[in-house]
């Protein structure tokens, strides 16, 4: 039973042909079908569901919701009966709120993010099939990425108020959702306070992450690459396309993930990421990073915080 891994985000873009430009041609995505409503929905090449991303016009950027797969539909009632005893308030969604969907379980994290969780959404298959596949499938565009991997969430926290929800989501996710705990900081007196987690439900070293800010948002959202060298064309990719990088291809103590971040045209923060850093496992000992070694952990070759990085998010 539970959460088999990471399906979908909603964003909310403020120039709609700008947005799809940006995430089928400098990520690689395909547009499968667009609703009534202007929304469009995209998957990247070695997805299997009919969508991973959904584009919502807007007069501000943002994210609507991140959306997890559950294994079978009657997850979501036993589900919804954990989260209610949690003491968080579900709403079951009917088939079809979302096109190609069906029910859903709404419901908002302690930090006020909303997320849904679902079990079925239709099926298309990857650009290579499963039938003798290629490694690889013809016209890949921009950086090629595999897959939507994560989502990283600022969460508001100020402890001098006793306010820390990146502590109350880790813990309902794992006491509800069953989720793990992979990485984690701990900063104040004691190393008392955490303030950002990093937490899986798969075996990569998170499927999402929460770190606290003065206020709750949307920090950035993953694409799975290959390799190093994959994250390097990414990167010659944006260059070509005028994309506004906030980091340049480096490396993160925590995850080991190598990376580069970046923005869309609304400013919502991407990431392209490589390198599954380790195996993750319930039984794996927590790495946990001091106040000291912060910088270490983020940009693990120079050790010096961005605050571009810390500062600005939707």
């Amino acid at each position: 039973m539970g959460v088999l891994r990471i399906g979908h985000a909603s964003l909310r873009v403020m120039d709609m042909a700008a947005a799809v430009h940006h995430y089928e041609k400098v990520l690689g995505m395909k547009t499968t079908m667009q609703d009534k409503a202007g929304n469009v929905y995209l998957k990247c090449w070695d997805e299997w569901d009919k969508f991973s991303l959904i584009l919502t016009p807007s007069d501000q950027a943002g994210l609507n919701h991140v959306a997890y797969k559950v294994k079978d539909d009657a997850d979501l009632d036993a589900l919804q009966a954990r989260i209610e005893a949690w003491g968080i308030r579900t709403t079951v969604l009917p088939e079809g709120t979302l096109p190609a969907v069906g029910r859903m379980l709404q419901f908002k994290l302690p930090s006020g993010h909303e997320m849904r969780l679902y079990a079925h959404k239709e099926y298309v298959g990857t650009d290579v099939g499963t039938v003798n596949p290629d490694p690889w499938p013809d016209g890949i565009r921009g950086a090629g990425a595999h897959w939507l991997d994560h989502a990283l969430l600022m969460c508001e926290m100020n402890p001098e108020a006793g306010v820390n929800t990146v502590a109350d989501n880790t813990r309902f996710m794992a006491e509800a959702l069953d989720f793990f705990l992979t990485e984690q900081v701990l900063v104040g007196p004691g190393g008392s306070i955490q303030a950002a987690t990093w937490m899986a439900r798969t075996t990569t070293p998170h499927d999402i992450a929460f770190v606290g800010g003065p206020r709750s948002g949307l920090h950035h959202i993953a694409f799975f690459l290959d390799s190093w060298h994959d994250v390097l064309k990414a990167a010659d990719v944006m260059a070509k396309n005028k994309v506004r990088i906030d980091v340049a291809p480096t490396r993160h103590g925590i995850t080991r993930g190598e990376t580069i971040y970046f923005f869309d045209p609304s400013g919502n923060r991407n990431e392209t990421f490589a390198g599954l850093g380790y195996l993750a496992q319930p039984d794996r000992p927590v790495t946990t990073w001091s106040e000291d070694k912060l910088g270490s952990g983020i940009f693990y070759h120079t050790g010096d915080l961005v605050p571009s990085f810390t500062d600005v998010y939707t």
